[in-house]
This record gives C-alpha cells, sequence and structure tokens, in this order.
C-alpha cells in the first residue's frame, strides 16, 4: 500500500465525517479541482487505503432484533480458513475475526429473536466441523460506531 499525503488524509477526513458530500464540496474543502478529488480517492480505493463503502442498513428495520458476538474455540487453530469459509454461507453474520485468547474466532451476527439465534447457534455454528466450543454474548446497546481519526 502506498502512503498516503496530507491532501489525501485531508480528503479522508472530509468523506469519513459524511461519505455523501459531493466531490465539489471536497474539492472547494481542500483547495483542488473535482477531477483531482476522483482521481485520489479512486487510486486511495485502489491501493487500499480506502476498503468499501456504502450505507449502514438498520438491522431492527429488517427484523434482527439481536446483535450477538460469538466467541468460536476450534479443535484447531488451523481450522480457521475452512471454518471462515463455511460461517461465510451464513448471511446473519457480517463480521468474523481470527483471534488470539480466550476464542479462536469471534463473530458478530444478527438473529430475528430468540429462536432464531438457537436454530443459528445449534443447526449451523455449532455443526461446522473444528468448531468446539461457542460463546455468546448478547449486544444490549450500540454506543460507538466510527471510524479511527485520521491525523
Amino acid at each position: 500500500m502506498d502512503k498516503i499525503d496530507a491532501l489525501d488524509r485531508n480528503i479522508l477526513r472530509i468523506i469519513t465525517k459524511n461519505a455523501r458530500t459531493p466531490f465539489k464540496d471536497v474539492a472547494e474543502e481542500c483547495g483542488v479541482s473535482r477531477a483531482a478529488i476522483h482521481q485520489r480517492v479512486n487510486k486511495m480505493f485502489e491501493n487500499g487505503a480506502i476498503v468499501g463503502s456504502g450505507f449502514q442498513v438498520n438491522a431492527k428495520m429488517l427484523g434482527y432484533n439481536l446483535c450477538v458476538f460469538i466467541g468460536l474455540t476450534l479443535e484447531k487453530g488451523s481450522m480457521y480458513k475452512a471454518v471462515a469459509a463455511e460461517l461465510e454461507k451464513i448471511p446473519e453474520i457480517v463480521e468474523a475475526h481470527f483471534t488470539l485468547g480466550a476464542y479462536s474466532m469471534v463473530i458478530k451476527m444478527y438473529a430475528k429473536d430468540d429462536q432464531d439465534l438457537m436454530r443459528l447457534l445449534n443447526s449451523r455454528i455449532q455443526e461446522i466441523e473444528g468448531v468446539t466450543n461457542t460463546e455468546t454474548l448478547t449486544c444490549l446497546d450500540q454506543r460507538i460506531n466510527r471510524t479511527l481519526p485520521i491525523d
């Protein structure tokens, strides 16, 4: 990944606050042309400085009333790629991380209700070869959801 310069950092500061900011406004604030902003943003996508874009959807509006974090213990840590491939087939799982510490992996998942959670745990996750144990933490409220500060 290429280093990003001061202009790139300024662009990132603006668009991470509001991804819908028109490029003409970003260009005006940065003191460069709109074409320069387009080129810089495209380059940051290409070199991996920006990873993804889009809108976040309120899961509750789709009927998913439970957000849970699940710690997975694997039979062997080396199984994480195969387990991750199986977890990827479960659309309710929105994040999966290979970790050090108490769990081999930690996933973030949404469920519609307790019955749906039980179905996902018992019939899907715990049936994956290599998963030996799960521990579920239920999220009651989310207070912080942000990107890293751009210095």
